[in-house]
């Protein structure tokens, strides 16, 4: 079974304190970081991590050309498509293959999933497995139905299949843009059982999250956690500190409680993974070559025109007033020709005709 999470480096800290929990619980997962960096840092360098692949390293075609468009938020989540891709071609002797986000920890071994994974091609997780909490069933509506947080394949057509569609999907529509119906990798997936065979994985003891606190039955019994009489396998600290403390005090019975218990124990840990400060290390992605800081409203104008974006070779060479005149400029739009071409040597071929819709 190959783990894997994708991270810019201020998330260091958490994927540290993933991976721990990882080779803890899952000795046999091989765990790997996909970085969305310029370089490998070292800060990265962690005894639990057996791999860091950098985002580039991995992609197929012009990175720079497709990276110069997403803030940081977006950016580790806009090529998790494409490193399942990478890890399915280069790892052909694994056969299970799971992401978490850095903010997930682990607590015992996946047995329900690895059984799953024998004959189920995509898993995926719920946010909600009850009706009751109206404000995260809104928010599953905005944000999507499935959290990414999670999501399991195996070496099987299907699951190549869907991979090749999410990560396709991703290339051109991977912002965060509820306005447009797009939650950055994340909202892309409501559409996937409608597409794929896909396995709803109802057992309440994966993807605990900040969402499930809600009359959530977590009980301790010799040591161990459960949640409604499943096993605890992961929890996803998603909003960890004042969002996930707020939802505490909102939905937990005051006192004792084997979530606050955990929680107080995951800060430990994830505050000495923090001691060097990594997560205020800056973006590499965030500036120009010169140092100067990228205008993120360029960044939008920059993927809403597709004729700019496949006419520059590498836009993190200009500057803001460059990438501005630029932008700016009326381009014959009739001349589509040398965009088809550079968009084909990036990679996204079954979306050639959707480009060009988008162009005309």
């Amino acid at each position: 079974m190959i783990v894997f999470t994708s991270i810019c480096t201020n998330y260091a800290h958490k994927a540290r304190t993933l991976a721990e929990s990882v080779k803890k619980n899952i000795p046999d997962a091989k765990f790997l970081v996909c970085l969305t960096e310029r370089e490998v840092p070292e800060s990265m360098e962690c005894e639990y991590f057996d791999d860091v692949i950098l985002s580039k390293d991995m992609w197929e075609g012009n990175f720079n050309r497709y990276i110069y468009k997403h803030a940081i938020v977006e950016a580790s989540t806009s090529v998790k498509g494409h490193f399942f891709k990478y890890i399915i071609n280069n790892y052909p002797d694994e056969n299970k293959f799971v992401y978490l986000d850095p903010d997930c920890f682990v607590y015992s071994d996946f047995t329900e999933l690895r059984e799953l994974l024998d004959t189920r091609p995509i898993i995926l997780c719920p946010h909600l497995l009850q009706p009751g909490n109206i404000d995260m069933e809104l928010s599953s509506t905005a944000h999507g139905v499935y959290n990414l947080g999670f999501l399991a394949v195996n070496r099987s057509e299907e699951a190549v299949r869907f991979i090749n569609w999410w990560a396709d999907r991703l290339y051109l529509f991977c912002y965060d843009d509820i306005q447009r119906g797009i939650f950055t990798d994340q909202k892309w997936i409501d559409l996937a059982p409608c597409f794929f065979d896909v396995e709803v994985f109802k057992h309440r003891g994966y993807d605990f999250a900040t969402w499930s606190l809600l009359d959530c039955g977590m009980t301790k019994e010799d040591g161990e956690y459960f949640v409604k009489g499943d096993p605890l396998r992961f929890i996803h600290f998603s909003g960890y500190g004042a969002t996930i403390e707020k939802c505490m005090n909102d939905w937990l019975p005051e006192g004792e409680h084997p979530f606050r218990e955990l929680y107080k124990e995951y800060s430990k840990l994830h505050e000495k993974n923090n001691q060097d400060n990594v997560s205020k290390t800056p973006w590499s992605y965030s500036r120009y070559y010169s140092g100067e800081k990228i205008d993120d409203s360029l960044r939008v104008k920059y993927r809403n025109n597709n004729e700019v974006m496949f006419s520059i070779e590498d836009p993190f060479a200009l500057d803001n007033t460059q990438m501005k005149r630029i932008l700016n400029n009326k381009i014959n739009t009739k001349n589509y020709q040398k965009v088809i071409e550079s968009f084909k040597r990036d990679g996204a071929k079954s979306t050639f005709l959707k480009i060009i819709n988008h162009l005309k």
